[in-house]
This record gives C-alpha cells, structure tokens and sequence, in this order.
C-alpha cells in the first residue's frame, strides 16, 4: 500500500566549501531566508513587532547577499575572459 522511500544524502564538504568561496553572497541569502521563516513563525505567534525588526534585518542581508552575488558573477565573468 505505502512505498517505502529512501533518500540518501551524502555530505560532500569539500563542494560546499568551494561552492561558498565562489559565491560571496550565498550565505548571506542563506541568512535571510532564516529570517524569513523566523518572521512567518513570529507572524503565527503573534509577535507582529518582533517579526517586523527581524524582517528588516532579513532585508539587510538579502541586500548584502546580493550585491556579493553581483561581485561574484563580475570576478567569474572576468576571470572566463581571461582564460578564454
């Protein structure tokens, strides 16, 4: 009647630590999506002003998030012309 679903997740450090050192940005969205979820959980819990200082806070860091994304995608641009 049920399927039994397995998921296997293997932990590859070493992809992660180059994925975050190529894209300056990412753990500041990371942060912010955090934050987000943190505002929708106040929002039900009914601490409407909390929620608004932590969204202003996730809204700092999607800003700083993404011009470190911008920055990034610039240094790879730049860097494929020269190699190319």
């Amino acid at each position: 009647m049920y399927a039994m679903v397995r998921i296997r997740i293997k932990f590859q450090g070493h992809k992660l630590k180059r994925y975050f050192k190529e894209n300056f940005g990412a753990p500041f969205i990371i942060g912010f999506q955090i934050l987000v979820v943190a505002c929708a959980y106040l929002l039900v819990r009914e601490a409407p002003t909390l929620a608004k200082e932590v969204a202003i806070y996730a809204y700092y860091l999607l800003i700083a998030g993404t011009i470190l994304q911008l920055a990034s995608f610039l240094r790879s641009k730049k860097e494929k012309n020269k190699s190319g």
